[in-house]
């Protein structure tokens, strides 16, 4: 399981599922909200993987990617021309930023210091904080989107949902669509779910293997909902970000600051076999 080709005939997809109730405008070690750190790290990823789907002709359409933000309302996220489309072809969000903003990032001088350097940073997905947590709404979202798909791509690599939120659910316990979104599958597998929580508390809990240190019920139950990692996926977590993944660790992070989101993300969304 979890080895079929991803590839123009057989393509994949990515769905991020993202908080935007109104604690998501809190802060997130700096300067920056959580919800604009969430948004800059969506949008960094979908340039990566425009650029990992990028080939002499053009980009190859390896992957369909939807964005669904849930607070004020539950639906689809993506900012601009593409606003409104649950899941985009990957060739289609690079033809249609919704703008570019210029963003300065330090590069190294030459002579062991820092220097401002100017880059273009596309935006698809722009932040927003209102309203509550309905969580379940938002994994029934997702459940019905990924049905559609799954129907009509039955041998594909397994869709892998990302889910990122700071609070707890405000329209019942999840725990059941979370399940029922972990038992859609493709000829290939179940599809993969991961539980990202953002704070600012230094006390991080990384991709574990059991419940037994989780300090309450709430983030028990995020662990309960996310699927358990692919030996892929592990194998890129231990030798390329040098973490210690059993062969039971779960996709779930408890407290992750921006550095660990990215990170969770690469791990997430890296292909096994890209063709």
């Amino acid at each position: 399981m979890y080895t079929a080709e991803i590839s123009r005939s057989n393509q994949s997809c990515f769905l991020f599922v993202i908080d935007q109730s109104g604690s998501m405008a809190d802060s997130f070690g700096g300067a920056n909200s959580k919800a604009q750190s969430v948004a800059d790290a969506i949008n960094r990823l979908l340039q990566n993987l425009i650029i990992k789907c990028a080939k002499s002709e053009g980009i190859r359409d390896y992957y369909h990617v939807g964005v669904i933000g849930y607070g004020n309302h539950v639906g689809a996220a993506f900012s601009g021309s593409l606003s409104g489309k649950e899941l985009v072809p990957i060739s289609e969000i690079a033809n249609n930023p919704f703008r570019i903003e210029e963003r300065t990032k330090k590069v190294p001088d030459g002579a062991g210091g820092l220097v401002d350097q100017t880059v273009k940073f596309p935006i698809w997905f722009d932040p927003t904080a209102s309203g509550g947590t309905p969580m379940c709404n938002a994994m029934a979202k997702a459940k019905s989107i990924l049905t559609q798909w799954l129907s009509e791509h039955p041998n594909c690599f397994p869709p892998v949902v990302i889910h990122i939120t700071d609070g707890e659910s405000t329209d019942g316990d999840p725990s059941l669509a979370m399940q029922e979104l972990r038992e859609l599958f493709s000829n290939d597998g179940n599809v993969l779910l991961f539980n990202l929580h953002i704070s600012n508390s230094a006390d991080k809990i990384i991709f574990p293997e059991s419940s037994d240190k989780l300090p309450d019920e709430y983030s028990k139950m995020l662990f309960g909902g996310a699927s358990y990692l692919t030996p892929f996926m592990r194998s890129v977590a231990n030798q390329e970000h040098e973490l210690s993944l059993s062969d039971g660790a779960k996709g779930f992070v408890l407290n992750a600051d921006l550095t660990l989101v990215i990170q969770a993300l690469d791990i997430g969304t890296r292909p096994s076999n890209l063709r």
